[in-house]
């Protein structure tokens, strides 16, 4: 108890926010609020969309204004931050971009890669000795040895590619890896797995828990939030909310609060009726006492005034008839040049099925849902599809508003009332308010809009369409958690068909049945059950292959002639370290294990402890395999 204590009493404080208050026109984001962040902690802000947490970030990052209240950060606190839209100048090459980030290190490699371009003649100059001089004492090879690998991991590689040639997603790719490699004091990340493929989330995921980062950001993605950050702050009701725990622990608090709120509510209502029967029936002359009394019932009537929290909204829309023939692709081949998006695909999809669509950027999962939908044309091969059959497409790419409507205008030229089955309709304005969109954002203009409204809005105008087969390509980008709970639990008791293309694992295990797995260069895998299930079926698969490639390490050790070369003086050395490295992974793992089957630790204990062994695992058998090799030459 006492070292607890300490250890809370030494944390260096990052970040102090005091009193902030910011308006966008007319519009209050927060009023009075205040925050504090310190060293090693790991927080998410979360709230509905609209509500202000990438403008919060903003702020902090100094690139938006308030109105009132103090910022202060620790004295020459390191910082990087990852934009929701980062930019570079379009005439700058990867790894220019790369190396624009103020580092000294970062410029040295700049200016080397300047000079390797001139060509051989350089290689004697005054200046190529002194910047490799400099390149030596600054460790320059190491950080850009590791600025490739991280680059390589965000499946970056053409670095002298153009910037003005990144897609969005490459370009939110180059600017994580330039936050990631400057490992600054405090990292701030803006929906960081936004045009991630699931292989590099799960990368992020275990870079930034092997790291000693401190962290703030917004994301989606709540099984990344679950894992990575132990704090959350939400943001509700122009106010902040802190939670000391994870997004599980974070539900849980937040339902409990929810509760108390409505509660304090209800004796206020009944406390306030009491109060208006009293003020109705004493004379307009009153004593101080009363004058007392009446200041209290004004300000108990504000109280009132606010809106008891509701449950979780549940979405109901008729689907339309379906009959028993959904569609079968006959022996679909898609090829861009050289890259083989499908050879000789063939599926029969039957009623009901709720399939997921997952697999690495650049694989044709899109491709394969643009072919169905008949927006792109097979090379060969046919889609045969039912006559019954009724898509809605939510498309990535699919905002296409007039952003000088208004919002309401918006679904009412889709419809002015939308027939939910049984007899009931619901107006265009209660459809909106069932996503979430208040009266006042209703008869806002679409330009107004966040860019997670906008997408709340493609997705209502898809449903109210009546569908009964929903194509879903990457709905949950920048849709907040609240919306996310919402679709879930839509698409879930949802009749029709589903396909859904997504990066969102949490998503894809409420959602779907099974998956297409698509593994590139046509190679595309079925599989019964949901992303939990592939995953551990995924990682069950890697380990058979890393127990056979050490057996076959093994047994080439033992048939390797007496001929083979010698460790190296570096390699002994090595070869040394390495066994001392593995006594003492294995020492741990030991005591992490009997800590485990004592059973007395706390719930913070157990979480901290799992998560060590869960990075200290993979760490082990990396040292097992280099000492094997290793092994092999001495």
């Amino acid at each position: 108890m006492i070292f607890f204590v300490v250890l809370h009493a030494t944390m260096v404080s990052y970040l102090q926010i005091e009193g902030l208050t910011k308006r966008f026109g007319a519009t209050l984001m927060y009023e009075n609020v205040s925050m504090e962040l310190s060293e090693g902690q790991r927080v998410a802000i979360v709230a509905k969309n609209g509500a202000g947490k990438t403008t919060l970030l903003n702020i902090i990052a100094g690139k938006e204004p308030y109105e009132e209240g103090l910022i202060t950060f620790k004295n020459d606190l390191r910082i990087a931050y990852l934009d929701q839209n980062p930019t570079y100048p379009s005439h700058y090459t990867v790894l220019e971009a790369f190396c624009s980030v103020p580092n000294p290190v970062a410029n040295l490699i700049a200016r080397y890669e300047a000079l390797m371009a001139k060509g051989d003649e350089v290689y004697q100059s005054e200046e190529f000795q002194q910047v490799l001089s400099e390149m030596d004492h600054y460790k320059a090879w190491e950080y850009e040895q590791r600025a490739k690998q991280i680059l390589s991991k965000l499946r970056i590689t053409d670095f002298s590619q153009k910037v003005g040639t990144l897609s969005g997603g490459q370009l939110k790719r180059l600017a994580l890896a330039n936050a990631l490699i400057n490992e600054p004091d405090l990292l701030i990340l803006d929906e960081p797995t936004n045009h991630l493929d699931l292989t590099m989330t799960e990368w992020l995921e275990e870079y930034l828990n092997r790291s000693s980062l401190t962290l703030l950001m917004v994301t989606h993605d709540r099984y990344f939030l679950d894992r990575v950050c132990t704090e959350i702050i939400e943001i509700d009701n122009k106010q902040l909310y802190r939670y000391k725990g994870n997004y599980s622990y974070y539900l849980e608090k937040h339902q409990e609060r929810d509760e108390q709120r409505n509660a304090e509510l209800a004796r206020a209502n009944n406390l306030f009726r009491k109060e208006l029967d009293w003020m109705r029936r004493q004379p307009q002359a009153r004593g101080t006492k009363a004058k007392s009394r009446i200041d209290d019932f004004y300000q108990l009537q504000e109280k009132v005034r606010q809106k008891p929290v509701e449950g979780q909204v549940k979405l109901e829309v008729k689907a339309a008839y379906l009959g028993s023939k959904i569609f079968e692709a006959q022996y679909i081949c898609k090829a861009y040049g050289n890259l083989r998006i499908m050879h000789n695909f063939y599926y029969q999809f039957t009623k009901g099925e709720k399939m997921g669509i997952v697999g690495a950027n650049g694989t044709g999962k899109s491709t394969f849902v643009k072919m169905l939908l008949g927006v792109e044309k097979p090379d060969s091969g046919t889609f045969d599809i039912g006559e019954t059959v009724k898509f809605g497409y939510y498309s990535q790419d699919g905002l296409h508003f007039n952003d000088q409507m208004k919002v309401i205008d918006v679904v009412r030229d889709i419809a002015d009332e939308i027939d939910l089955g049984g007899g009931k309709r619901l107006s265009a304005s209660q459809f909106l308010a069932h996503f979430l969109f208040t009266p006042e954002t209703q008869n806002n203009y679409v330009y107004k809009l966040s860019g997670g409204e906008k997408r709340r809005l493609h997705l209502c105008t898809v449903l109210m369409t009546n569908p009964n087969f929903l194509v879903l390509d990457e709905p949950t980008n920048d849709l907040d958690i609240v919306t996310l709970n919402l679709l879930e639990d839509y698409l879930q008791h949802f009749a029709g068909c589903v396909i859904v293309v997504s990066h969102d694992r949490y998503f894809m295990d409420k959602v779907v049945d099974h998956l297409l797995v698509f593994k590139g260069n046509a190679e595309i895998q079925d599989f019964p059950g949901n992303y939990t299930d592939y995953r551990f079926w995924r990682e069950e698969q890697e380990k058979i292959k890393a127990q056979a490639k050490k057996k076959a390490v093994v047994e080439s050790v033992l048939v390797k002639n007496e001929h083979k070369r010698k460790l190296t003086y570096a390699e002994q050395q090595e070869f040394k370290q390495i066994e001392a490295e593995i006594a003492a992974l294995e020492a741990e793992k030991s005591a992490l294990e009997s800590d485990f089957a004592a059973g007395n630790l706390s719930a913070d204990q157990v979480q901290q402890k799992a998560q060590r062994l869960q990075q200290l695992l993979p760490l082990l058998d990396e040292k097992e395999m280099r000492w094997l090799e290793l092994s092999e030459i001495s």
